[in-house]
């Protein structure tokens, strides 16, 4: 028996109105501001939340470096790797490994700076 349930993922972030609005155009979902806007979640289609929170003095992660640790990354797993890389760029990603685009991921940056992997499935 499990002792609790995921009820979201949070990154914290400059401006989570931006963010949510870019990770719903990599992953489809409904986003949902709360209030003054410092908090937004973003109701994935096949369920769960990815949530946005508001940090003042936010720095974003180095990757790789291991004095700005990333901490946690998402891998977002995709039919087809070249497709989803011009489109999550288009929303404003950014390439942060290029060396070896033959293997089955590739990792990027999303607009606060969170690194994030598309993996072939």
């Amino acid at each position: 028996m499990a002792l609790a349930k995921l009820g979201a993922v949070a990154l914290d972030c400059p401006d989570p109105g931006a963010l949510a609005a870019f990770y719903a155009g990599v992953l489809g979902g409904t986003v949902e501001a709360e209030g003054d806007g410092r908090w937004v979640d973003l109701r994935l289609p096949e369920g769960g939340t990815l949530a946005f929170q508001a940090a003042p003095g936010y720095v974003p992660p180095k990757w790789p470096a291991a004095d700005a640790s990333q901490q946690v990354h998402l891998d977002l797993t995709v039919e087809d790797l070249d497709a989803a890389e011009k489109e999550v760029l288009a929303l404003g990603a950014k390439v942060l490994d290029a060396e070896d685009r033959r293997r089955g991921w590739r990792v990027y940056a999303d607009p606060a700076g969170h690194p994030f992997c598309l993996c072939a499935c």
